[in-house]
């Protein structure tokens, strides 16, 4: 991009003046009004940001193992992971680190260029962190960028994670401050947003985003997003989930979000963080090729690339090559912030 592209560009759309910068001290009530703007309009201006930051044909690929699975301790209702619900899935200790490493390379060999590894825990002990250690060794040795998603962390385990060749480790808010307690009540919304300064202390990269789709309001939503931009400095990759109502868990049974809806998220999420990767998550695989397209053109440039996401469905690789064919969409090649 030249200099004189790179200068501070205004579009006005619907009544609104929108640039391609982050936004941060903005009130809730400037986003809302990002939602309430005509669809066509909505997504010219998430696209206009888009092209400002990013190759729009270009998309982060990732993919996310389930190192340890199930008997969490907490009570998110819409996690089939927790000890709390009788959601029949099949539970396993942490994996050997060969398996691991097995999988870290399949996932390489597909095209993914980050590994994400999620273990259910609240919160790793120190003991239960030291293999962990050992896979994000192995993992990185491999050439791939690093994630964790592992709970809240203590002091000093962020910095072990660093010291290990963490990238990444992802902590998602899942809702606004307002509606969080409605979802979860064995952890609090500081709990979380103190292991995000935790982790950022570490000199880590920071994932973090939420779901929607939990029966939370449109003005929710906006301030889920807000709260994700006010972060200082913003998330480098924003998953944004649609709830996967799982049977057994209090959520099954909820209202399904409008797909425009979830559209709005998407491109509400880019205008608010332009340089951050607004990643498909949880819950594409209810989406069609072409709700999947107006995805991306609203500015998500991030998925999830393989069949499990955790314990929960997400296409294989085969389909999603597929629709990356007939988009002229390609893998991004490292997935380092421009």
């Amino acid at each position: 991009m030249s200099a004189s592209e790179q200068q501070i560009e205004k579009l006005e759309v619907g009544g609104m003046s929108i640039d391609a910068e982050p936004w941060a001290g903005r009130p809730l009530e400037d986003v809302e009004a990002l939602f309430d703007l005509p669809l066509n309009d909505l997504l010219f201006a998430a696209q206009w940001v888009h092209r400002r930051r990013f190759d729009p044909s270009s998309v982060q690929v990732s993919t996310l193992l389930s190192i340890k699975t199930g008997a969490c301790p907490e009570d998110c209702a819409y996690c089939p992971q927790s000890i709390r619900f009788a959601t029949g899935i099949d539970t396993h200790d942490l994996m050997p680190l060969d398996e691991v490493k097995a999988a870290a390379a399949r996932a390489k060999a597909a095209g993914a260029t980050r590994f994400c590894m999620g273990a259910s825990y609240r919160g790793p002990k120190d003991r239960q962190l030291e293999p962990i250690l050992d896979m994000i060794r192995e993992v990185k040795a491999l050439g791939l960028e690093t994630c964790a998603t592992l709970g809240l962390l203590r002091d000093g385990q962020a910095e072990r994670l660093a010291d290990a060749g963490l990238d990444y480790y992802n902590h998602n808010l899942d809702s606004s401050e307002s509606f969080y307690p409605k979802v979860i009540t064995t952890r609090t919304y500081a709990d979380r947003l103190e292991t995000l300064g935790r982790v950022r202390s570490a000199g880590l990269k920071v994932c973090c985003g939420g779901i929607v789709g939990m029966g939370e309001s449109r003005r929710d939503r906006a301030e889920l997003l807000l709260t994700l931009a006010s972060l200082d400095p913003q998330p480098e990759s924003v998953p944004i989930n649609r709830l996967v109502q799982v049977p057994g868990t209090p959520l099954d049974g909820a209202d399904e979000l409008d797909n425009f809806e979830f559209l709005r998220t998407i491109a509400v999420a880019r205008i608010l963080m332009p340089a951050s990767h607004v990643r498909l998550s949880a819950g594409r695989t209810d989406f069609s090729e072409e709700m999947q397209a107006l995805c991306f053109l609203a500015g998500a440039n991030s998925i999830f690339y393989g069949e499990k996401l955790l314990t929960t469905d997400n296409p294989g690789t085969e389909a999603d090559d597929r629709l990356f064919s007939r988009l002229g969409l390609r893998p991004a090649q490292s997935a380092q912030q421009p």
